[in-house]
């Protein structure tokens, strides 16, 4: 066994690779239904357990730290950042607090927190509490404005509120949703909703990792959406001047400051407003969305393998942001809602100029379900070039070549698509 481990919660198996792949040895905090033969033979060893369940993991943990050592627990996934934070304050060992990953997991705290200690980056925002809650902040604030669930994740539940007369449609919603039993509803649960004024502009998100207090940003990406605010695709670099690039990645050092992130990865969204970039929110982990594959294949940095490795001394500090060696850009594949009859196209797309991947998530006899969530895309290209207009043109022929034909299912029997989807 390795001498130094790390406790890494949840997450993909890479995560393990990774670290394996650093010299470190793993103790691996993971659902029993999400541990395979191959995961076994990678760790040292494994805590089977809901690990969203404190009351279960507290003891877990402390016992296997006396026995096994490992010096740092890491996750790259949203749902673990609450249990990592709570086992950094347990054991002492450094890291993102519970406190910190509460405030970024909770939006109306977060909006709170940052009223109060760095106003000038963020929007009003207040909890929906009744009907009449959202009557009163259209009245203070302005139409349109943003209703989202406080601790929600892949757009689900988005909604704009345009004007006073669409107040009730949006109440009705929100009840609707308070009793969804969507696919990650286990790990987030659709209960309390806030209200936050819109932000007009282009939507970026940044990538950063913070080295004992000192931020690193690695890179900006580009977000493209649909009209109801799920990711379309991705781009990096970003499309923005330097003046704007500039002042993005010191609202976003602003925001981590302001929140009390000393270490680890950062995946933040900003909207560039004419009154300069506002935060939509963060996170304490890498970009979904492959994300984290784009930032690699524009800069060579992997932002996956330092969030498991350098929190045991495995890998250096960066000492500025890595430079930019290409353009990489995503594009989600989408189709009408139904069964799925057949899948064509998919090798034209494949042999598209610059595209690295094309992954199609859905098969003949799957149900395509309504746009609502990033849950819902059914596939996704990622391609690669010289210059961001390049790339995003390669991913738009690639997922212009891949036909996902679809027929309406009265029966409701097809395999529930979109397993493979996931969060910005």
């Amino acid at each position: 066994m390795s001498e130094e481990r790390v406790l890494i919660v949840g997450g993909r198996i890479e995560n393990i690779r990774k670290a394996k792949e650093a010299g470190l040895g793993v103790v691996l905090l993971q659902r029993p239904d999400a541990f395979t033969d191959e995961h076994a033979a990678l760790v040292d060893a494994a805590l089977l357990v809901d690990w969203t369940d404190w009351s279960v993991v507290e003891p877990l943990v402390a016992a296997a730290h006396r026995a096994l050592g490992f010096g740092s627990v890491v996750t790259t996934t949203e749902a673990g950042a609450e249990p990592a934070g709570r086992i950094n304050d347990l054991l002492g060992l450094g890291g993102v607090s519970y406190e910190v990953t509460r405030l970024l997991r909770d939006k109306l705290s977060m909006r709170r927190h940052l009223a109060a200690v760095a106003p000038s980056i963020s929007v009003a925002a207040a909890e929906v509490e009744e009907p009449a809650s959202l009557e009163q902040f259209g009245a203070r604030h302005g139409y349109p404005f943003i209703v989202k669930p406080v601790d929600g994740v892949g757009s689900l539940g988005v909604r704009l509120v345009e004007s006073a007369d669409r107040t009730a449609e949006v109440w009705e919603e929100i009840a609707r949703l308070r009793h969804c039993d969507h696919r990650f509803s286990h790990l987030f649960p659709l209960g309390r909703f806030l209200m936050e004024e819109y932000v007009r502009g282009p939507e970026l998100s940044v990538e950063a990792f913070t080295f004992e207090g000192r931020h690193v940003v690695v890179a900006l990406t580009e977000k493209l959406t649909y009209g109801n605010f799920v990711e379309r695709g991705h781009v990096v670099p970003a499309r923005i001047s330097q003046a704007d690039e500039a002042a993005v990645v010191a609202c976003v050092t602003t925001l981590l400051d302001a929140i009390g992130v000393e270490s680890g990865p950062s995946h933040t969204e900003v909207r560039l407003s004419d009154g300069g970039p506002r935060v939509i929110e963060s996170h304490n982990r890498p970009g979904g969305d492959r994300i984290r594959d784009l930032v690699e294949e524009a800069t060579g940095f992997d932002i996956e393998r330092y969030a498991v490795a350098w929190p045991s001394g495995a890998l250096p500090a960066l000492a500025e942001r890595p430079p930019v060696l290409r353009s990489a850009a995503t594009r989600f594949l989408t189709a009408d809602p139904g069964r799925v009859t057949a899948v064509e196209g998919v090798e034209d797309a494949r042999a598209t100029v610059g595209v690295v991947t094309v992954d199609v998530t859905v098969e003949p006899g799957d149900e395509v379900r309504p746009l609502r969530s990033s849950w819902d895309r059914v596939g996704q290209v990622v391609a690669v070039a010289s210059h961001p207009d390049a790339a995003v043109a390669a991913c738009e022929k690639a997922a212009a070549a891949v036909g996902i034909v679809t027929v309406p299912d009265e029966g409701g029997e097809g395999r529930q698509a979109g397993a493979a989807g996931g969060a910005g």
